[in-house]
């Protein structure tokens, strides 16, 4: 069952609108305000605009709720980005339902599996009661990442 609530629309998103780069600023400063330094790969604007990532946002009318992107990392493998609710939108089931569009779209792609890296450390744990409770389980370190200090690692076999 989908958590899309009735009025709400997610779009494959081209990063002009004015209220999406808002959102993606406001995610790439809590990174780094939540997070020690050299323990940041939340991606920018122009991470966001690489040809292996998409960034879909989810509407209600005219108000943005959120985004989440996904980057190929090879032809069976996905990682998750960029998954943001906007101010105001928080606890209306936002993420749950751009996460369940983003493992959609991973599956509808042929990937095998969808992992992510997120912080360790309570202003993550939200996120990572998200991840959870949608069947993610901890694993190593994937694509390149080495921190283990602070990060924490999960994934999912779609």
């Amino acid at each position: 069952m989908s958590a899309i609530a009735p009025g709400w629309r997610i779009v494959r998103d081209d990063l002009s609108h004015p209220h999406v780069v808002a959102l993606i600023e406001l995610h790439v400063r809590a990174a780094f305000d939540n997070s020690p330094p050299g323990a940041v790969f939340a991606l920018d604007l122009s991470g966001l605009r690489a040809a292996d990532v998409t960034l879909w946002t989810l509407w209600e009318g005219e108000a943005l709720l959120g985004m989440g992107a996904l980057k190929q990392l090879d032809a069976e493998h996905g990682e998750l980005k960029s998954m943001r609710t906007a101010p105001g939108h928080v606890r209306r089931g936002v993420a749950r339902a751009m996460l369940e569009h983003l493992i959609a779209e991973a599956r509808a792609r042929g990937y095998r599996r969808v992992s992510l890296e997120t912080g360790s450390n309570a202003p993550f744990a939200p996120a990572r009661a998200l991840y959870a409770a949608a069947g993610f389980v901890a694993c190593g370190a994937f694509a390149g990442y080495s921190d283990t200090a602070f990060s924490r690692y999960y994934s999912l076999v779609i």
